[in-house]
């Protein structure tokens, strides 16, 4: 099984995202899951550009994409993206659009195709926090979860997609004024890989209470 793994880059005047920092400690083969690895821009449409011309080009089996959610105490694998841009900062381009959709021949919103609650499962048995996300923001990485999801549709795809949000690490949580959580690039890369693995092994998902009261 081949996987499209991608990481955004730094964003919002950092100089380090945390999903690029980890992916590029992610194994190469992991299970009998072979890994290719895309950096992708944190921009807007080029974003999804990048991954869609990777998916010809590499011609994988599925495709996990990973982006940073400051504040998150855990893996966070999202389950849904929405058909919605609303950017509370500008994308590394300038661009900040507000309450537009992404594709407007698009659905409202697609599920992810990836076995989530077997990863949220495989994570925590690595001794990692994770849970399932039912909520992606509104910013560009809603916006390539979205796009990967309507591209994978539109061409009756059978490749899996999906997309794992992950926490600061320890030296941006530091930075902050007020306490944030954070994960060393290290377990974030550990985590990453027991997603991997569950995705290797799981064709179908898992039946596991992991809602949300809000």
């Amino acid at each position: 099984m081949k996987l499209l793994l991608t990481a955004f880059d730094p964003f919002g005047g950092a100089d380090v995202n945390p999903a690029e920092r980890a992916v590029s400690l992610v194994a190469e083969k992991v299970g009998a899951v072979s890994v290719t690895k895309l950096t992708v821009p944190t921009v807007f449409y080029r974003s999804i550009e990048t991954v869609a011309a990777a998916i010809v080009r590499e011609k994988p089996d599925a495709v996990l994409c990973i982006g940073q959610a400051g504040g998150c105490a855990g893996l966070a694998v999202e389950r849904v993206g929405i058909n919605i841009d609303d950017a509370r900062i500008p994308d590394n381009a300038g661009a900040q659009p507000v309450d537009r959709p992404i594709f407007p021949d698009g659905e409202n919103a697609y599920f992810a195709t990836l076995p989530i609650k077997a990863m949220v499962k495989n994570i925590r048995a690595a001794g990692l926090p994770a849970t399932v996300s039912n909520s992606a923001g509104t910013f560009v990485c809603n916006h390539l979860l979205y796009g990967l999801l309507y591209t994978l549709a539109k061409n009756s795809s059978h490749i899996r997609g999906g997309f794992i949000h992950v926490p600061y690490l320890p030296e941006q949580a530091a930075a902050l004024s007020s306490p944030a959580s954070s994960m060393s690039a290290a377990d974030i890369a550990r985590g990453i890989e027991a997603a991997i693995a569950a995705i290797g092994e799981c064709e179908k998902d898992i039946a596991a209470a992991e809602g949300a009261l809000h």
